[in-house]
C-alpha cells in the first residue's frame, strides 16, 4: 500500500485498507517508483527490496523498478520487466506465509505471469485484473507496432486468462469483449468496477492556498487531474486553450505527470497561452483539495474504440466531489455520466471545439452544474461506494477458490 501522500492509483491503496480492516492477511509487491519524480522515492535509494509491516495483517514488498519508467514505451517496458524479475526475487525472500489466493492486476500484462509463477510456487488459486483491455489499448493509441511484441502481449494475455481461476474486470463492455470475443467462460468473469473513495475525497469549499498559488482567483477552473501520456491524449486540452484565450475568465488545469508533460509543457509555452496550467502530480489527498477548488472536472482520453469500454477513475473522484463532468469519451463511460447519473455533458473527443462549448455551457449555467454535480454524488454513493465494492470483492474470489 502506498503512502497517500504519494501521488499515484488508489484503486489497490483502497481495496488492501479495507480487507485489512476486515481482517484478512494481505501481503502486496509494489514497486519503489514515485510518479512524481520520475525516480526511487528516497527512502529506498540504493535498495533492491523493502520489506515493511505498516500495519497488522498487511506486508509490503517494495522492489526495484527501472527509473526510466516515464522516458518512453521501450524504457517503460524494461520498467515492467524489471519489476517481474525483482517481483519474482522479492516473493521467493520475503512472501513465507501460506496464501489463499495470488491476484495480479494488469496492466501491465507481464504481472499474469508474475502472478502465475508466484500461485505456483506457493500452491494456491490465481486471479487475474484486468483495468485495461491490453494489447488493444497500446497498440491502438500507437505506443507498440512491433509485430513480435504484439504476439507476445497476446500470448501473456491468453495465458493469464486460461490459469486465472477468475478474472475481475472494471467495466460491463470489458465483460462482454472478454466472454464475446477472447472466449472466456461467462462464469469466469468477476465484475468489480472503479469506485469512490469517500475516506479521501468529499465535497468541501474551495482551497484559497490552491486559489492563491495558481492565480485562479476570479478564475472558471476547468481541471484535468491524471496521466499525460499518449493515451490521455492532453493535446485537446491545449486545442480547447486556444479556443478560449480570448477570455480571460477561463482556466485549464491539468494536474499529473508522463511520458507527454514535456512536450505539452513545451507546447503551451511556445504558443504563449495563459489560460492553461501543467501542474506536477499530487497526492491523492491533495486531489481532494484540487477538485474541490475547480468549478468542473474535465475527462479525455485518446478518440480510438477500445476506449469506449473504459470507466476512468478520475470519473469517480469527480463524483465524490460532487463536481459536473465534461466526459470526452464515448462509450460505457458516457453512458455512465449522461445517461445514468446525469453528473455530466458529452463532448466529442479530440473536438477541441465542442469542448470548448460545454465549459461555457457549464460557465452560463451554474444552477445545472450544480445539480450534475449533486447527482454525481447521490449516484457514486449508492452504487459505487469503494468499502461496498470490495466486500463483494472479496466474497466473490472466496467463493471463486472454494469451487
Amino acid at each position: 500500500m502506498k503512502d497517500m501522500n504519494v501521488p499515484g492509483g488508489a484503486r489497490w491503496n483502497e481495496m488492501t485498507r479495507v480487507w485489512v480492516q476486515k481482517g484478512h492477511e494481505v501481503s502486496v509487491i509494489a514497486s519503489m517508483y514515485d510518479i512524481a519524480t520520475g525516480r526511487k522515492l528516497p527512502c529506498y535509494k540504493g535498495k533492491f527490496f523493502q520489506h515493511e509491516r505498516p500495519c497488522e495483517n498487511l506486508e509490503v514488498i517494495r522492489v526495484h523498478t527501472s527509473e526510466q519508467y516515464n522516458k518512453n514505451f521501450i524504457w517503460r517496458t524494461w520498467a515492467y520487466v524489471t519489476f517481474f524479475f525483482f517481483g519474482f526475487l522479492g516473493a521467493l525472500l520475503f512472501a513465507r506465509g501460506k496464501y489463499d489466493v495470488v491476484l495480479a492486476s494488469s496492466p501491465p500484462l507481464t504481472v499474469g505471469p508474475l502472478g502465475i509463477l508466484i500461485s505456483a510456487i506457493k500452491r494456491c488459486r490465481f486471479v487475474f485484473e484486468a483495468r485495461d483491455l491490453w494489447p488493444e489499448s497500446a497498440i491502438d493509441t500507437g505506443a507498440v507496432s512491433n509485430p513480435l511484441l504484439i504476439k507476445l502481449m497476446f500470448f501473456m494475455e491468453r495465458y493469464s486468462y486460461q490459469r486465472a481461476t477468475a478474472i475481475n474486470v472494471l467495466t460491463p463492455a470489458f465483460k462482454e469483449r472478454l466472454i464475446n470475443n477472447k472466449g472466456v467462460p461467462e462464469d469466469k468473469v468477476l465484475l468489480i468496477p472503479n469506485a469512490a473513495d469517500f475516506d479521501l475525497i468529499e465535497p468541501g469549499p474551495k482551497d484559497q492556498e490552491i486559489v492563491k498559488k495558481h492565480g485562479w482567483d476570479n478564475k472558471f477552473v476547468c481541471l484535468y487531474i491524471g496521466a499525460h501520456g499518449r493515451a490521455n491524449c492532453l493535446w485537446q486540452l491545449i486545442e480547447t486553450a486556444k479556443i478560449l484565450k480570448g477570455d480571460p475568465r477561463y482556466m485549464i488545469a491539468c494536474v499529473g505527470g508522463g511520458m507527454e508533460r514535456d512536450e505539452l509543457v513545451a507546447k503551451v509555452k511556445a504558443e504563449g497561452l495563459a489560460n492553461i496550467q501543467f501542474i506536477p502530480p499530487v497526492s491523492k489527498k491533495e486531489v481532494r483539495y484540487y477538485l474541490n477548488t475547480c468549478d468542473v472536472s474535465v475527462i479525455v482520453l485518446k478518440k480510438v474504440d477500445t476506449f469506449k469500454t473504459v470507466y476512468p477513475n478520475k470519473m469517480f473522484d469527480s463524483m465524490s466531489a460532487a463536481k459536473p463532468i465534461i466526459i470526452a469519451i464515448d462509450g460505457v463511460a458516457r453512458k455512465l455520466v449522461v445517461d445514468d447519473a446525469k453528473c455530466g455533458v458529452y463532448a466529442e473527443p479530440e473536438n477541441a471545439q465542442d469542448i470548448a462549448d460545454k465549459i461555457q455551457f457549464y460557465f452560463n449555467s451554474s444552477e445545472i452544474a450544480e445539480q450534475h454535480g449533486q447527482n454525481g454524488y447521490n449516484f457514486a454513493r449508492k452504487y459505487f461506494d469503494r468499502h461496498g465494492l470490495a466486500d463483494k470483492y472479496i466474497t466473490l474470489i472466496q467463493e471463486k477458490i472454494k469451487k
